[in-house]
């Protein structure tokens, strides 16, 4: 909330427990008023967080009245040894168009990516989620993503569906890659500068990638999908999860490039702009940090080749996951940019300070320009480290 006052449903004190006489607890003892009240202040989400979560609800109402409907998201999740993270978003968008020219609008903007940005989130809104024919129901976050592990559903290896429903929206359905106890070997991939060569300075990535004219007008970093599949190629059922900074806004266009461009399909691990419950903006460095962790812990028993560029954090990232984890790192492998690409990611025509920390890992570090250079040496250490 945005004002001084504080509420019980805030932080599940009531304001007669805050400073002044009478302030016990036979459960608590003596409180001090002045530690009460920093309680209270570092609990209260952050005011940017509180802000943005008013103007949500205030906007949904507006938007409600105004005839537009609940629709579901669902992005591709996964499954490993009993348990499913689901991935999807609660929205409200406008209402199907059944004339001639309004389906010919609706199928430009769900395919350039405008409908994306032509939503509203529904904060806390229940979901049922139907999956290997269980039903359960989740609870959206206050942006209306869901993002949730399911235990106890045990899926064949291969594909399975989720399907998303809330009370008031259409069935949608999501693809589940299911990996096996057995496998042993994943990939981790970021996007950005490492399998589309983006050209743009990163502000203007997620704008480009969500408006620009078709993905077929995107170029694929060389030899990346190629060395993709290579890698693949001996280990069945090994899962590909993409890591990236991008908004969930542009999962949409993303999928259909990876699809384009023969890259294996996997899971999307993005982010949400805006403000988190402690600060004004999330931190790229740390959704990327949180990501492979929650990798490492999901699965167990695999050794992940970490794919990533030198223009910003992703030997910092992946060095430092390696030497925490050696034992989920087969090696690392790491797109060298360009002068001009350098510059646009962070504004020097030299890597980025953090790329030697990398080199520091306790697991083989490959580099090259492209996927086909990376992948001649990259091939040989893969190899020498299966035997």
């Amino acid at each position: 909330m945005c004002g001084a006052a504080i509420a019980e449903d805030d932080v599940g004190l009531p304001l007669g427990r805050i400073g002044g006489a009478g302030c016990h607890d036979p459960t608590l003892g003596e409180c001090n008023p002045g530690l009460l009240l920093v309680f209270v202040l570092v609990s209260k989400p952050f005011i940017a967080a509180r802000i943005e979560e008013r103007f949500n609800r205030f906007v949904e109402r507006v938007l409600r009245r105004m005839g537009w409907v609940d629709t579901v998201i669902g992005y591709r999740g996964y499954a490993h040894r009993g348990r499913v993270r689901i991935l999807c978003r609660v929205v409200l968008q406008p209402a199907d168009m059944t004339t001639a020219v309004g389906l010919v609008t609706e199928r430009l903007l769900a395919r350039r990516g405008f409908r994306n940005f032509l939503s509203a989130p529904i904060g806390h809104g229940e979901v049922r989620v139907t999956v290997g024919g269980i039903i359960r129901s989740v609870r959206a976050d206050r942006g209306g993503y869901v993002d949730v592990a399911l235990a106890d559903i045990d899926l064949p290896a291969g594909e399975a569906e989720a399907e998303f429903v809330t009370a008031g929206s259409k069935p949608v359905r999501a693809p589940i890659t299911v990996v096996a106890p057995e496998v042993t070997m994943g990939l981790v991939s970021d996007i950005d500068d490492t399998v589309i060569s983006t050209s743009l300075p990163r502000p203007l990535i997620a704008a480009w990638n969500s408006f620009v004219v078709h993905e077929n007008a995107r170029q694929a970093v060389p030899g990346m999908a190629e060395m993709y599949a290579e890698m693949l190629h001996d280990h069945d059922g090994a899962p590909t999860v993409y890591v990236s900074t991008g908004a969930w806004n542009t999962a949409g266009f993303l999928t259909r490039f990876l699809q384009h461009y023969g890259f294996p399909s996997g899971p999307l691990l993005l982010t949400d702009w805006g403000p988190t419950q402690a600060g004004w903006w999330r931190s790229g460095p740390a959704h990327k940090r949180a990501c492979l962790q929650r990798l490492a812990e999901d699965f167990p028993g695999i050794r992940w080749v970490l794919v990533g560029d030198d223009g910003q954090h992703d030997p910092a990232l992946y060095g430092d996951f390696a030497s925490q984890h050696p034992d989920k790192v087969r090696a690392i492998a790491l797109r060298e940019l360009t002068p001009t690409e350098q510059v646009l990611a962070h504004g020097s025509p030299t890597a980025y300070v953090d790329a030697a920390r990398a080199d520091h890992s306790p697991v083989p570090v490959v580099k090259g320009p492209d996927g086909f250079r990376i992948w001649a040496t990259l091939s040989r250490v893969l190899d020498q480290r299966q035997r």
